[in-house]
């Protein structure tokens, strides 16, 4: 995906969130399960903007891009993280968001038997799909939803976001639901809606990917978020 965004005369710069459990060394995997269990909304928050505090301060970067053309790309979870710094920052000047949520509260499941239990033991666990391991979250991240409520709703973002957002949406995401997509596109006025047809939430692709191309969901998907970003 950098080639492709590098061939049409864009600086790509990935990173990881400093609490998703990767290490330096095992940026993929996910040795430190105490760190996932810590981490929150308002950390990855946080990791955004130092990561445009970098960019906008380092001259390896700051000589090479221009800093009033900043966008962000976030997928699942991590849409509703970079919409919002988009909304609240103003280095900020275009929003992808791929596969992703519009609203965090709805994830808790407040007052189900499953609700009660996590506010009970003060944790709970989710199993990784690709490394089996038993991921923990800590009580604090539901804390910190409910003492940062106004930011971190994504209808507020969406509503009060005065820049151009693209929603990326696959057609048969059966983890982030079509309407998720559908409420981000209505609630903002600066939004264009993309749908991938057969996609699933991860547009056809897996992780690790071994393969040299990528599954023709994707390519479209990197295709049109670089016409995006070149308009």
């Amino acid at each position: 995906m950098p080639a492709a965004f590098a061939k049409a005369g864009f600086f790509f710069l990935k990173f990881n969130f400093s609490h998703n459990g990767g290490t330096e060394h095992q940026p993929i995997d996910f040795p430190d399960v105490e760190a996932f269990a810590q981490n929150n909304y308002t950390i990855e928050l946080d990791d955004v903007d130092r990561v445009l505090d970098f960019i906008c301060a380092d001259s390896n970067y700051s000589n090479q891009i221009d800093v009033s053309k900043i966008s962000l790309i976030g997928h699942s979870r991590g849409g509703g993280i970079v919409l919002i710094k988009a909304q609240e920052d103003p280095r900020v000047n275009k929003v992808v968001t791929w596969a992703g949520v519009s609203d965090y509260r709805a994830r808790f499941q407040e007052n189900t038997p499953g609700f009660l239990e996590f506010k009970k033991q003060g944790v709970y666990y989710v199993q990784n799909a690709r490394t089996k391991q038993q991921m923990p979250h800590y009580w604090q991240f539901y804390t910190n939803f409910i003492e940062n409520q106004k930011r971190l709703t994504l209808q507020r973002a969406a509503q009060e976001l005065q820049k151009p957002l693209l929603v990326v949406h696959g057609e048969k995401d059966t983890t982030v639901g079509m309407q998720e997509a559908q409420n981000l596109h209505k609630w903002s006025s600066f939004s264009e809606l993309f749908i991938a047809p057969e996609a699933n939430h991860v547009f056809n692709a897996k992780h690790p990917y071994s393969k040299a191309s990528m599954p023709k969901a994707l390519t479209d998907v990197v295709a049109k978020t670089v016409l995006f970003f070149s308009a």
